[in-house]
């Protein structure tokens, strides 16, 4: 009997697999690292070959540890970072950089090496803007792609497949070149409201006519929940499955979190409506869905069904903020390298320091955590960090003062988020947690304190996986459709309220997070 599902989840550095019940309870779990390839500064490249087999091994592992046969998977599901793919025209793996070694086949999600290219996709002022917050990451896929056509155009003459990470996915499972509406909708300016979907004047203006015959993309897109085929026979053996196994079509690693957490109240969509999924790892994520089409500056979307049937979805972002935390451990002298251990050692110590302290704790110290660009909501890449009131003390104590700071402006710029999101029309009262920010308690309690909502945790250590595993039940048919799904394997959540004890210096920190914009701007200006 058929009655199981396998999720993967490609991240920035590893790709993670979990075996899973028609219930949602999680058997196993496994996880196999990823290379990354860095030439210069913003440049970030993956291995596709690399990452399957990464894929392939966290399966495996997944299934002998849960001691599942390969006869009892229904269907496999894959989310993934929106990591651009560049294959030939034979499918050969095609270098992104133009090197001779073509293995580096993958721009990631987070290589900012399109700047200019996006700014020349804002400068059209084209509608279709208007779900990407009028502004054009180069997060996105067009940029990366204008960047490959102008800077590297052998590669693009060599080019004959373009494929976003989670579809790349797909395709190597099943060989079928289908397209998630997930993936395609958010990164690549397809709108799915829209009879025709791609923008053939908005492809003219930018250079990028040639794209869907070069990339062979597809005019139609599959919803979250679709079957995209069943394993193909190699790469069953690959995977350890078997050819009965159906593939569901694939998600953004993001969207696949927020099913994860807010899945449950699909059927609801008033109660769904004032929730937000934030999913915290290297980068942060926070999605929002509604039943009408919102607009924001500096917000990616609206998507009409990037995830659910006939709702919207809405993100805001950060660039970096477990990367942030990462980084400022590694910066400081009495950092090193940023094991968790490292982590857990300095948030045992901010708790000791702000016992004895209490407000006073770092007080004249702040931070902008824009140290990767500002996703959301001001929408520009090129923004730096800023840390104002150092002194010459490099103790660990000035570490722990410093990382708390950080805490505190990555939680301030999810305030700054969802006040903006509250200027669009979403009046959010709670906030659903997931990814690897859970196992850091300092980011835990300020985003319940410093937002001011609801904190709501699930009770799977999973919800990205989990999110992935809810689609591809609908896709293998364990459940008729995402509403019911979401609703039968959600595990339930644990609640957390905010506490008023720091509320007036968490609103003096934001008061002072705001200056701290409005002086980096004076002197961005100063000429």
């Amino acid at each position: 009997m058929r009655d199981l599902i396998v999720a993967v989840d490609i991240g920035t550095g590893s790709a993670r697999a979990g075996v899973f019940d028609r219930a949602g309870a999680m058997l196993a779990r496994a996880e196999h690292a990823i290379a990354m390839n860095r030439p210069r500064e913003n440049f970030a490249e993956h291995d596709s070959e690399d990452i399957w087999k990464a894929a392939c091994s966290a399966v495996r592992a997944a299934c002998e540890t849960a001691g599942v046969g390969a006869e009892r998977v229904a269907a496999l599901g894959f989310d993934a970072t929106c990591s651009l793919v560049v294959r030939d025209v034979e499918a050969a793996q095609l270098s992104v950089s133009g090197e001779e070694d073509p293995r580096w086949d993958t721009i990631v999600w987070l290589d900012h090496r399109a700047l200019e290219e996006a700014d020349f996709c804002t400068a059209t002022q084209h509608p279709v803007l208007d779900h990407s917050g009028k502004v054009m990451s180069p997060e996105m896929q067009m940029p990366k792609l204008m960047w490959l056509k102008r800077h590297r155009p052998e590669q693009w003459a060599r080019a004959g497949h373009f494929f976003d990470l989670a579809d790349f996915m797909t395709w190597k499972a099943t060989g079928s070149l289908a397209r998630s509406r997930c993936t395609i909708t958010a990164k690549w300016n397809y709108l799915a409201h829209d009879g025709g979907g791609w923008q053939a004047d908005f492809l003219d203006a930018i250079g990028l006519e040639d794209l869907r015959e070069r990339g062979a993309l597809p005019g139609e897109t599959l919803p979250v929940g679709s079957a995209v085929g069943r394993l193909s026979r190699r790469a069953a053996e690959e995977l350890g499955l078997d050819t009965g196994c159906i593939v569901g079509a694939g998600m953004i690693d993001a969207y696949a979190g927020a099913l994860g957490l807010l899945g449950h109240l699909a059927g609801e969509p008033h109660r769904l409506e004032r929730q937000l999924g934030l999913i915290g790892g290297t980068s942060s994520c926070v999605v929002a869905f509604s039943k009408e089409k919102k607009f924001g500056f500096g917000m990616w979307g609206p998507y009409y069904e990037a995830v659910l049937p006939e709702h919207w979805l809405v993100e805001g972002g950060q660039s970096a903020t477990g990367a942030l935390l990462d980084h400022i451990v590694r910066l400081h002298s009495a950092g090193g390298e940023p094991t968790p251990a490292t982590h857990q050692r300095i948030a045992s110590r901010v708790r000791e320091l702000r016992a004895l302290e209490g407000d006073k704790f770092a007080a004249r110290l702040h931070v902008l955590p824009d140290f990767h660009g500002n996703r959301s909501p001001l929408a520009d890449p090129r923004g730096l960090g800023v840390i104002s009131g150092l002194s010459l003390d490099a103790t660990f104590d000035s570490l722990c003062r410093l990382y708390w700071k950080t805490c505190v402006a990555i939680v301030l710029g999810i305030r700054h988020v969802i006040d903006k999101l509250g200027e669009c029309g979403y009046a959010v009262d709670a906030l659903h947690v997931t990814g690897g920010h859970l196992h850091n308690p300092l980011l835990m309690e300020l985003y319940r304190d410093v937002t001011g909502r609801r904190l709501v945790v699930p009770k799977t250590s999973d919800a990205v996986l989990l999110g992935t595993a809810t689609a591809a039940a609908v896709a293998g048919g364990l459940h008729p459709d995402l509403a019911s799904a979401g609703a039968a394997m959600y595990p339930g959540g644990i609640e957390q309220s905010p506490q008023p004890a720091h509320a007036a210096a968490y609103e003096r920190d934001y008061r002072r997070f705001l200056a701290l914009y409005r002086h980096r701007d004076e002197l961005e200006k100063i000429v």
